[in-house]
């Protein structure tokens, strides 16, 4: 039961916080960065937070590179 209510957090979180940038590259670079930490948080709560930040990642990464910045924007990335 925890690791679904998990999963459904990290998943909103990833599409709600997905990336940021213009690029592909730049959107799944930081929708990574953003969904392994979430994940990483989250699997802490369930004893596995390197799974956690692994899956976070691979969701928040995806996430970034299928979208674009007319339908998630956050703004320009901290590197560019």
């Amino acid at each position: 039961m925890k690791r679904t209510i998990i999963g459904g957090v990290l998943i909103a979180a990833a599409l709600s916080l997905g990336a940021c940038g213009n690029s592909t590259g730049d959107r799944a670079m930081s929708g990574g960065g953003i969904g392994a930490g979430v994940g990483l948080l989250g699997g802490a709560l369930v004893g596995a937070p390197l799974e956690g930040a692994l899956i976070g990642g691979a969701v928040g990464a995806g996430t970034g590179a299928l979208t674009n910045s007319n339908q998630v924007n956050l703004g320009r990335p901290i590197w560019r």
